[in-house]
């Protein structure tokens, strides 16, 4: 099985919260776990905010330690038809969703991946396997 970690689930691990180390540390041999190109660009828009300093030294450390061991897969072209599908059905039923959240998902169904998440906001999105690690 493929999963896919969203930027709160990166941030877990950055944060080196137990309960989502626990469950990377207990998948599968032929689990894989990866992030996409737009949560690499979340996590580099959040540490390029903070000012210098101690902090932003350790966060830095510790997403370049994550970013290496994880891959980043491209978001592939068959996530523009998700994209659309989802934006276009989230609209029609009245709600919206944050377009990098848009191309998190759409890019997890394209690689028929399940998304690990806590951002309830996914749960708008039909068909998505979404699993929470932290809980």
């Amino acid at each position: 099985m493929i999963y896919l970690l969203d930027t709160t689930t990166f941030s877990d691990l950055m944060r080196e919260q137990p309960r989502t180390q626990a469950r990377v540390a207990s998948l599968a041999a032929t689990d894989s776990v990866a992030i996409c190109s737009v949560v690499r660009g979340e996590i580099r828009y959040g540490i390029e905010r903070l000012p210098p300093g101690k902090r932003r030294e350790t966060l830095e450390a510790k997403s370049r330690r994550l970013l290496a061991a994880i891959p980043c897969e491209s978001v592939p072209p068959a996530a523009g038809d998700q994209y659309g599908r989802i934006k276009a059905a989230v609209q029609n039923r009245g709600l919206s969703l944050d377009e990098n959240d848009l191309w998190i998902a759409a890019t997890a169904l394209s690689l028929e991946a399940t998304l690990i998440s806590r951002d309830s906001d996914f749960e708008r999105v039909d068909g998505l396997g979404l699993v929470d690690w932290s809980e």
